[in-house]
């Protein structure tokens, strides 16, 4: 049993103070300054924020190493440094590469799944599919030489690791495919990488599409005359990944994102293999590109990911809005939970929940990283 001790504690409505945080592997009970349980052990939060675990749904790589390496050893590197981030559950994230070689992902982040929850890096809770089941003209930096119509047996036969299909409805005329999915798994689809008009994306949403893939990017509209994806994604029900770099959203969208979406709104990395690295030149999917600054680009110009870590990003949403903190750590915790439909057990700090918890300073500056009541990375 730890009782998190001075800290101000981040819910899912409110900021308190003037309470410990009780954890044992659950989160056990919040309670007054000095009721502590007798003989739990204190940890001191200095005045920082307590925050739920943040979540990401998108994420390829990290510390140069790349998802699609279908090696346990890139896993074991991304999920010991996204930790550090805050992060306590992600999904890795396929590429449009070969069908051999997504498999051979899937397979690999399938079977480190129960030992990542014990390990020191961030949990594996699944697998995003982007891809290759998208349309050649929004394929963004996945390669066009590997997409492939959208084939709902694929996902079925890893329905119990893959969390998000990313596909273009629009390549699966009358959504035959998408409504299989639908049907016979728990399988978020996500339409993304796709140049479908307002109605077909709007119509995809009733036959099985619930998720829209890195909001703006790689989709079609808005524009006054053909809205697009991006607009049916707005107007419907769906929940909507954004990058919150700064770069490939512009902070002037955030807001009105915000206040359409609300807790549909999931802040996403979409991180490449340069993330936590110095400038340079990297792979993905073995496709080479650039990282300057915060962009990303293939040497044709073609944006690819991020080098975004989530908890900054938090920070680029709060300081760009008038959006409430609590409601910017939401998109990055329990929006993304419930999106996968792990709300229940993770994504905010409620009595019962997984103990996944983070520390973070003003700044959202990590200090430790707790999951299921285990320190797993201190700064």
């Amino acid at each position: 049993m730890r009782s998190l001790i001075n800290g101000k504690i981040i819910l899912k409505d409110r900021i308190i103070t003037g309470k410990s945080l009780v954890i044992s592997d659950k989160i056990v009970s919040i309670v007054d300054i000095g009721s502590e349980p007798e003989g739990s052990e204190l940890i001191d939060c200095g005045g920082n924020y307590i925050a739920p675990g943040l979540i990401d749904l998108h994420i390829h790589g990290y510390l140069g190493k790349d998802v699609c390496d279908c090696s346990e050893d890139s896993i074991r590197t991304i999920a010991g440094g996204i930790v550090a981030n805050g992060v306590t559950g992600f999904l890795p994230t396929t590429m449009t590469v070969s069908m051999d070689t997504i498999e051979a992902a899937i397979k690999v982040c399938g079977k480190l799944m129960e030992e990542s929850r014990r390990w020191k890096g961030s949990a594996i809770l699944g697998v995003h599919a982007e891809g290759p089941f998208i349309n050649p003209s929004k394929k963004g930096a996945q390669n066009e030489a590997y997409i492939k119509k959208p084939d709902a047996s694929f996902v079925e036969k890893y329905k119990d690791i893959i969390r998000i299909i990313t596909l273009a409805p629009e390549m699966d005329p009358g959504f035959g495919e998408i409504a299989k999915i639908r049907r016979s798994t728990d399988v978020v689809v996500s339409m993304g990488h796709t140049d479908a008009d307002y109605d077909t994306a709007l119509s995809s949403t009733a036959c099985g599409v619930r998720h829209a893939t890195h909001l703006y990017n790689a989709m079609s509209g808005p524009n006054s005359r053909k809205p697009g994806v991006v607009t049916a994604a707005l107007n419907s029900d769906v929940t909507c990944e954004m990058i919150v770099d700064t770069f490939h959203v512009n902070p002037a969208n955030y807001k009105m994102v915000y206040k359409m979406k609300g807790r549909k709104l999931c802040f996403i990395t979409d991180c490449l293999p340069a993330g936590g690295l110095p400038e340079g030149e990297y792979t993905l999917g073995g496709q080479k590109f650039i990282s300057k600054g915060i962009e990303c680009r293939l040497p044709d110009g073609t944006i690819a990911g991020s080098v975004l870590r989530l908890n900054k990003g938090i920070m680029n949403f709060y300081k760009n809005t008038d959006v409430p903190l609590w409601e910017c750590v939401n998109c990055a915790s329990l929006n993304p939970a419930a999106a996968i439909g792990i709300d229940k057990q993770k994504g905010s700090i409620e009595p019962g929940k997984d103990a996944d918890i983070i520390i973070v300073n003003d700044d959202f500056d990590v200090l430790k990283t707790i999951i299921g009541g285990e320190i797993r990375y201190e700064a």
